[in-house]
Parts: C-alpha cells; sequence; structure tokens
C-alpha cells in the first residue's frame, strides 16, 4: 500500500488514540492509519470503535473498550497494546468532554464538575503517565504523547469554567511531561484545536453565546484538517517536537473574543 503523497510515517508506528469511537479521535486514527501506522483505538463504547475500525482501510488496528478515568481499564489497554504489539509510539491523549458546558458557574453540579476533570484531567494523566511507563521501558527507547487541548487553554467561551480549567491543566501536564521525557527521549506535544465540526461543535452552527451576551454562528472546519496535523507531528524524529499548536476555524472568533 503505498502513502507517497501523503506525510511519511515515523520508523516506529504504533499509536494509541482514546476518545477513538467518534469525532476528532475517529478522524485522527483514520488518518493515522492511511499513513501507515497501526491503531489501538481506545474508547467508552465497543459500537462505537467498532463503527471507527469498519471506516479504517485495510491495515492492522485493535480495539479496546477503555474508561480514561479508570486506572485499572487504562493499565489493561497498554497492557493489550504491548502484548500485540510490543511497544507504544504514539499517544494521541483526546478523550474529553464538555459536560456542564454551558451551565452559568453559580448553577453547575459539583459532581458535574467532577465529571469533567476525571475525564479530561485525570483520564489524561492516567493514559500519559501509562504511555510514559511503556516508552521508557521499550528498546528502542522513547516515544511521542501529544495532548488535545482547546483553545479553551488560552481564551474561555462563557459559562464552561469545567471545560476550560481542565484544559488550562492540560497545558501544565503537556510541559510537565515534555520536561519528564527529556532523559527518556519522550517528547509531548500539545494540540489546541477550535471549532472542529463533531457532534461536540454542533451547536456552533445554529447559535452559540458570545462574550458580549449575544447569540452568534460560528464558522467550523473539517476535523480531517486536525487529523493532518496530529499526523504531520507524530511523524517527526524524537529529536523534533512541536510542543504547541492551535489549528482553528480560519474566520471563528477567537482572535479578538471578546
Amino acid at each position: 500500500m503505498g502513502h507517497t503523497s501523503r506525510v511519511r510515517c515515523a520508523p516506529m508506528s504504533i499509536a494509541v488514540v482514546t476518545g477513538a469511537g467518534s469525532g476528532i479521535g475517529r478522524s485522527v486514527a483514520l488518518a493515522l492509519a492511511e499513513a501507515g501506522w497501526s491503531v489501538a483505538l481506545a474508547g467508552r463504547r465497543a459500537d462505537a470503535l467498532a463503527e471507527t475500525a469498519a471506516a479504517l482501510p485495510s491495515g492492522d488496528f485493535l480495539p479496546v473498550p477503555t474508561d480514561v478515568t479508570s486506572t485499572e481499564e487504562v493499565t489493561a489497554l497498554f497492557a493489550a497494546v504491548r502484548d500485540r504489539y510490543g511497544r507504544v509510539d504514539l499517544l494521541f491523549n483526546n478523550a474529553g468532554t464538555f459536560a456542564g458546558g454551558g451551565v452559568p458557574v453559580e448553577d453547575l453540579d459539583p459532581d458535574t464538575w467532577r465529571a469533567v476533570v476525571d475525564v479530561n484531567l485525570t483520564g489524561a494523566f492516567l493514559c500519559a503517565q501509562a504511555a510514559f511507563r511503556a516508552m521508557k521501558d521499550q528498546t528502542p527507547q522513547g516515544g511521542r504523547i501529544i495532548n488535545n487541548g482547546s483553545i479553551s487553554a488560552h481564551v474561555p467561551r462563557p459559562h464552561s469554567i469545567a471545560y476550560t480549567a481542565t484544559k488550562h491543566a492540560m497545558t501544565g501536564l503537556t510541559k510537565s511531561l515534555s520536561l519528564d521525557g527529556r532523559p527518556y527521549r519522550i517528547a509531548c506535544g500539545q494540540l489546541d484545536i477550535g471549532n472542529a465540526a463533531t457532534e461536540m461543535t454542533a451547536r456552533m452552527q445554529t447559535g452559540i453565546l458570545q462574550a458580549n451576551g449575544q447569540l452568534a454562528t460560528e464558522p467550523v472546519m473539517d476535523a480531517a484538517d486536525v487529523a493532518a496535523t496530529v499526523v504531520h507531528m507524530a511523524a517527526l524524529p524524537l529529536e523534533a517536537n512541536v510542543q504547541f499548536a492551535t489549528v482553528m476555524a480560519t474566520a471563528m472568533p477567537y482572535i479578538g473574543r471578546g
């Protein structure tokens, strides 16, 4: 299967994609498979992972139903990948939720806050920790972690306190992983995404609250354009790293927001 027109694949190419059952995760899994990666598909729902697997080109993939908030299930995910492939070269740390979005801060249920932190932050940490352990122990040593941030890591939307706080925290996770990974050839970068067309952003095309209190529709971009950026970041040699990148719909209200 030739890929001369695509971004070259890394010399070692075993990828784990979380949140692979839909949206950006599915698009990234598809793009990585097209670029020649073997892809472990992680997500809560086995049926959604099966749909992603059915969309992949003929190639090597491993669906593993996983709740990223469970230490045991994350451990089992990476054990399954290492049992199948012998190593882990890439983690796209993508699983996330916008639960509680649109709710004023004074009305946000603390249980909803905890649920968002559990998925977006603790889940990202657990997956990064498991990937870090695998990458440190394997031969040849090293690998890459790409965290899915958000433009909310820089500029929040109204009524998004739980999501925004976790995405700010994701930036700290990325920086710490980058620093702690240096002795082991583990590179870590972050992709901050704005208005990719997925189920999560459907409301942006019908009207979403702006900083001035008005509702407005916003432009979106194809999730495949996000996936292309992940493939580019993943294909770099471990001596090079895209530390932070922002991919967004060109005309969305981000620059100058508020």
